[in-house]
């Protein structure tokens, strides 16, 4: 299925359309030790910070952190406006969404008040039609019930248009497939890298490598 024949299309935020640059995670994890008094490696905060497959709760368990306390300190430590002042738009996100017809919407685990000052700061609130921030009521992806809700805010529906999931992570294609759309898997890093290989009913590593059917 080419791109003009979604009716819709939905993305995942932070690692899909936007990331933060690489020293951003480690200047955080550095500060985040210091606090608790136990440091962080490059590989662990990289894996604390993107948590694929379970990542996070895996390092912390092998640190012998106290969970509740880490994600504490984490808040305190990442500030709104400074993260959005170290993230990026990827370039072919800005190419592939400025281009697209009918609905648009985000669905992301990053929270609003992260969330509201990098859509503003990075200047793309104008691509999206909605923008719906999983929360602990309203669930998380792969749960089906966030990516209802950006529809229901769309006026759309799987049984009447085609629609479609665009993220980086098994979470975001579980949450296509769950709420009975079509998932695109964008693999922006290696998947040695990431320990894990993610399926979807399409794959690229950018956005407008779509365009052409590339995978």
């Amino acid at each position: 299925m080419s791109r003009t024949a979604y009716d819709f299309w939905l993305f995942d935020l932070d690692g899909t359309l936007v990331d933060v640059e690489p020293a951003y995670p480690l200047r955080v994890f550095e500060e985040v030790g210091d606090r608790l008094g136990h440091g962080f490696t490059e590989r662990e905060a990289e894996m604390l910070w993107y948590g694929v497959g379970g990542a996070r709760e895996e390092v912390i368990a092998e640190l012998d952190i106290d969970p509740d306390r880490f994600w504490e300190v984490f808040h305190e430590v990442e500030q709104p406006e400074r993260r959005a002042r170290a993230s990026f738009v990827y370039d072919d996100a800005a190419a592939f969404v400025g281009e697209l017809d009918g609905p648009v919407g985000v669905v992301t685990h990053c929270q609003s008040y992260l969330t509201d000052p990098l859509l503003d700061r990075l200047d793309i609130r104008g691509w999206f039609d909605t923008v719906v921030c999983c929360d602990d009521d309203l669930g998380w992806k792969p749960d089906p019930r966030p990516v209802e809700a950006a529809m229901n805010d769309l006026g759309v529906s799987p049984d009447r248009e085609e629609g479609v999931l665009a993220g980086d992570g098994p979470a975001d294609v579980g949450a296509a497939w769950n709420a009975g759309l079509d998932a695109l898997h964008v693999g922006r890093v290696d998947p040695a890298r990431r320990g894990q290989c993610v399926l979807g009913d399409h794959r690229v590593s950018r956005l407008t490598n779509f365009r052409s059917g590339q995978r």
